[in-house]
């Protein structure tokens, strides 16, 4: 995946906001239109969440690995759960952390020795940087501020997604590192988030670079 080199986009594009029921989120535009649903599936023994387009047709499954130390998530493709829709991996990078960091493996990446993507999240800060690789590039970052909005009205959570990042795949790191969060003690720091979208291209396409 290629460096980001152009500046994110200066208004911010998707509204990401909870409903009621626990582990649901909605993703709106700024006007309000639904853009993608993260629906957690009740029953589920591995907290299950499922990113859904804004029709409802499931784009992506979250499942956590069962009796992992490291709090490993597992993602695939559409509403499968077979290992050949494997998108990619996260997982803490060590047992013991003051602040939340997750390796990210893409499919692709076998060897799990080198990850993909990092993501270095602060609960206390309400804030996280997601990183290519092992490098210094950033991807995306989440900080929480205030926006003054009609449609929020209270503390977001602003999300700037560089060039050729999908968006969908930093939601799902975001709600990944906010489930390994709730693990923690700490609670859920997801209410609501405002993601900044520049020259945004396919998940596929993420996850075969």
């Amino acid at each position: 995946m290629s460096a980001p080199s152009d500046p994110p986009a200066a208004a911010p594009i998707a509204i990401v906001g909870p409903h009621l029921t626990d582990g649901d989120f909605t993703v709106k535009d700024v006007e309000g239109n639904d853009v993608f649903r993260v629906k957690g599936v009740i029953f589920s023994m591995r907290g299950k969440r499922v990113l859904e387009d804004a029709v409802g047709n499931p784009l992506i499954t979250m499942q956590q690995k069962l009796w992992s130390a490291h709090s490993w998530w597992n993602v695939f493709r559409g509403d499968s759960i077979d290992d050949s829709d494997l998108l990619f991996t996260a997982k803490r990078s060590s047992l013991f952390q003051l602040k939340t960091k997750l390796d990210v493996f893409l499919a692709a990446n076998t060897k799990d020795d080198v990850c993909d993507f990092r993501v270095k999240g602060s609960y206390l800060e309400s804030s996280c940087i997601i990183y290519q690789g092992d490098s210094s590039v950033i991807v995306a970052q989440m900080k929480k501020y205030t926006v003054k909005s009609m449609i929020l009205g209270k503390d977001s959570f602003g999300v700037t997604i560089y060039p050729n990042v999908d968006h969908a795949f930093i939601v799902a790191l975001i709600v990944i590192l906010d489930e390994i969060n709730k693990e923690s003690g700490g609670g859920s720091s997801i209410d609501t988030f405002v993601a900044c979208v520049h020259n945004v291209k396919s998940l596929d396409n993420v996850c075969k670079s």
